[in-house]
């Protein structure tokens, strides 16, 4: 794992691996919305508002697996103190934050027929805008964070600790609809088995697949553009202090001259 956490292997992985993830997972979820759109059939009871489950499902999933991507993420920085994995919390912030989102949205739009309301204060809902606040204090702290180390007054571990605490609310989420009186349905699929037909199961599949990967890529492209930018900065911090060097040099008394006094 220490020979992928190098800088430069990373990017070669990363150069060939980003294309593929995005553009097959793109691929996937397009197929997979179609076909639960205009050929999966009608739930008995929901009717063709279940469809909206082709996408809801898979940016839940992708709300909570960001915030695992941090957390894991900022356990290696804290352990090995590998500035990669770092980088990879921060990549995963963002895409992780906006699919949170858009998962409240789309669990809103859903709610609003089978339940008569936009919002309740149900233990699923609510443990999922948590996540979503969380996100955004981890971008505050993290932004922080990269604010005080260029100002020369080192590096803050605070965004890889917040990182770690907040994953207590993937398990409040996951288990939200079994502790609590919830109006939010029970998991239809579980370890080994699944209450769901084959008919919505194959296409939610494949669309948890394709989205993933997109997520996956769009963390990769993020990774490449941070450490493009930290490369760049880095090249003009050089090319600052060798003019500074060469200023000083320059003004500098000639000891040759002097001697001719």
């Amino acid at each position: 794992m220490h020979g992928f956490a190098n800088p430069a292997r990373f990017l070669r992985l990363a150069r060939w691996l980003t294309p593929l993830c995005l553009f097959g997972g793109l691929a996937m979820a397009v197929v997979a919305c179609a076909w639960g759109v205009f050929f999966a059939p009608a739930d008995a009871l929901q009717g063709d508002t279940v469809r909206i489950v082709y996408l809801h499902v898979p940016t839940a999933w992708l709300g909570m697996g960001g915030w695992s991507t941090i957390a894991i993420a900022s356990f290696c920085e804290i352990v090995w103190r590998h500035p990669l994995a770092g980088i990879a919390a921060r990549a995963a912030a963002l895409p992780g934050a906006v699919f949170t989102a858009v998962c409240l949205i789309t669990g809103s739009i859903w709610g609003r027929p089978a339940w008569g309301a936009w919002w309740v204060w149900d233990g699923r809902l609510t443990s999922m805008l948590v996540l979503l606040f969380l996100y955004f204090g981890y971008m505050a702290l993290e932004s922080a964070a990269r604010g005080q180390a260029e100002a020369g007054q080192g590096q803050s571990r605070m965004a890889s600790i917040f990182g770690l605490v907040g994953a207590v609310n993937i398990p409040i989420i996951h288990y939200s609809v079994l502790w609590w009186n919830s109006l939010h349905q029970p998991p239809s699929i579980t370890a080994g088995k699944s209450a769901m037909a084959s008919e919505f199961l194959i296409p939610l599949l494949i669309g948890v697949v394709g989205f993933s990967l997109i997520f996956g890529g769009v963390v990769l492209a993020r990774m490449r553009a941070i450490l493009a930018d930290a490369q760049a900065e880095a090249r003009l911090r050089r090319k600052a202090m060798a003019a500074q060097a060469r200023a000083r040099a320059a003004a500098a008394p000639n000891p040759d001259d002097e001697e001719l006094w």
